[in-house]
């Protein structure tokens, strides 16, 4: 069988952090290899996979030497002659070896490289690339890029409380178009904070470093930017937030050491709902703590379903959550990252759970990435709708832009741009800057 899987290796590589990762290689009997590298979070759900660390002082404790053993050691030996065109199996076997809730046994960074190694070896058996692989005969969309300007939270030293300030073009026409009206506005940003002396480099995913006195002026200077870069915001380009309100939330209060402010559940859904009204926001992530369900349902009838409400720590990638969260009207939308599950398969479950509830999913990059572009590969395979992959910048994250304009270019006249139909229904332009 030419997906059989002949061997399987792991070594320790390098992330965007420069922080070792995990990468997995596969060898099908086909002679066909698939690569996979585990991605790390810096602000992570408290009920995802965790990564395997092994601690001590080399490496600032962020060695992966054990997590390289159990690929070559136990998964190895319990995937060697399985069929790799399997996923399910293949994922299925990695989580019983594992045997624990968070995939902390085996570590959930060994677990996804090898999901990620099996997918790319089985669609390099039969020719393809994984988007297609994954597609089977579907014309699937390409996804509307989350373009991170402005780093801030657990990206950016805390500078400004908010994580990432983003921009979407859900009018463009193509991917590249959005992109290059992105990086009009990434320059002009960076050149409005330099006028006033307050470019101070990049933040983790490439964003800008946001050296404000506050979360609204983040808000100002983005919005201005727009307007610099001779577009229309609430119009032709919209603000997306990601909150990660779970980073300041501690015994029942939401405290924003920027604005010296303190709030309890009610009054942070109004404070975030207020943003909403006055500048151009049409996304917004985790605007709650993970553990504010009544928050979370809130701010969903707030908002929604004018406004995206994105679910990252607080649905962490789950089937069962998204579903319990639906069922508590909470969010319309879901962020995937393929290593918050662990593995393609149960990623996988969780976008279908999403779409089963007319829900909006973003297959999404981590703080600390590499060179691996299998998350674009996997937006338009799984036809997610939305990307979400950090800035437009560094090295990590261009490389995923990149293959994004590469596709685009090899679906040539069967290309679809998802747009505003990637968004959740009745999201649309009149929701960005809510009267």
């Amino acid at each position: 069988m030419k997906t059989r899987i002949r061997s399987l290796a792991a070594r320790q590589i390098w992330d965007s952090r420069g922080r070792p990762t995990v990468e997995a290689e596969v060898a099908l009997e086909s002679g066909a290899i698939g690569r996979g590298i585990a991605p790390a979070g810096a602000s992570r759900g408290r009920d995802e996979a965790i990564d395997l660390r092994d601690g001590g002082i080399r490496f600032g404790g962020f060695g992966v030497s054990r997590a390289v053993a159990n690929v070559n050691d136990t998964i190895a030996r319990a995937l060697r002659g399985r069929d790799a065109a399997n996923q399910a199996d293949i994922d299925g076997r990695i989580i019983e070896l594992d045997a624990t809730p968070n995939l902390s046994k085996l570590g959930g960074n060994a677990c996804v490289a090898v999901s990620l190694a099996v997918a790319h070896a089985a669609a390099s058996a039969e020719g393809l690339p994984l988007w297609r692989y994954l597609a089977k005969e579907k014309t699937p969309r390409l996804p509307l890029p989350e373009i991170q300007i402005f780093g801030g939270g657990a990206h950016a030293g805390r500078r400004i409380d908010i994580q990432d300030l983003m921009v979407m073009v859900p009018d463009a026409n193509s991917v590249r178009e959005a992109l290059e009206i992105t990086g009009d506005i990434y320059r002009t940003a960076g050149d409005l904070m330099n006028a006033v002396g307050k470019l101070a480099g990049t933040a983790d995913e490439g964003g800008w470093w946001p050296v404000f006195a506050s979360n609204e002026e983040a808000l100002e200077v983005l919005t201005r930017a727009i307007e610099v870069s001779r577009r229309s915001h609430g119009k032709d380009v919209f603000i997306s937030l990601d909150i990660a309100a779970s980073e300041f939330f501690e015994d029942g209060r939401y405290r924003l050491a920027r604005d010296a402010a303190e709030f309890d559940s009610a009054t942070m859904v109004e404070q975030v709902a207020s943003w909403a009204r006055r500048f151009p926001i049409l996304s917004i992530e985790d605007p709650v703590a993970q553990d504010d369900v009544a928050g979370m349902a809130q701010i969903t009838r707030s908002l929604g379903p004018r406004v995206q409400i994105v679910g990252d720590d607080f649905l962490v990638t789950d089937a069962t959550r998204i579903e319990a969260a639906a069922d508590f009207g909470a969010c319309n939308a879901a962020l995937i990252k393929i290593n918050q599950a662990g593995t393609l398969s149960k990623a996988f479950q969780a976008l279908t759970a999403a779409k089963a509830r007319s829900w909006a999913t973003i297959v999404s990059a981590r703080s600390g990435e590499t060179e691996d572009v299998s998350i674009v590969h996997l937006s338009i395979g799984w036809d997610a709708g939305q990307l979400k992959v950090g800035s437009f910048a560094r090295s990590e994250r261009m490389a995923k832009w990149n293959e994004l304009l590469r596709i685009e270019e090899a679906m040539g006249a069967d290309v679809q741009f998802a747009g505003w139909t990637g968004l959740p229904p009745g999201v649309s332009r009149e929701g960005g800057g809510l009267p």
